[in-house]
């Protein structure tokens, strides 16, 4: 399975410093069990239309709530939510 996470972030937010810190937290996401892969990309056009980041975790179906259990997944949302306009969350 496919979880992505595509995000947009605030006007305010620095997006090559935040994107390298994205990159460093989750180079340790395949330590988590049944997560086999990490893919993250970074948005080439920019226009107010467009999400910025993109995290695609490859992960055994049955992992997801290994995922959202995970201290990296809790980190995720108390380090970057206040620096997030919007995201999706696409599951396939």
């Amino acid at each position: 399975m496919l979880h992505h996470i595509i995000v947009k972030w605030n006007e305010d937010v620095d997006k090559n410093t935040i994107a390298e810190e994205v990159r460093a937290m989750y180079a340790k996401a395949t330590q988590i069990e049944g997560i086999i892969g990490v893919e993250i990309k970074e948005n080439i056009i920019p226009r107010d239309n467009r999400y910025d980041l993109m995290i695609v975790l490859e992960m055994d179906k049955d992992s997801l709530s290994n995922w959202d259990d995970s201290e990296l997944h809790k980190q995720w949302k108390s380090q970057f939510s206040q620096a997030i306009e919007k995201k999706c969350i696409f599951d396939c």
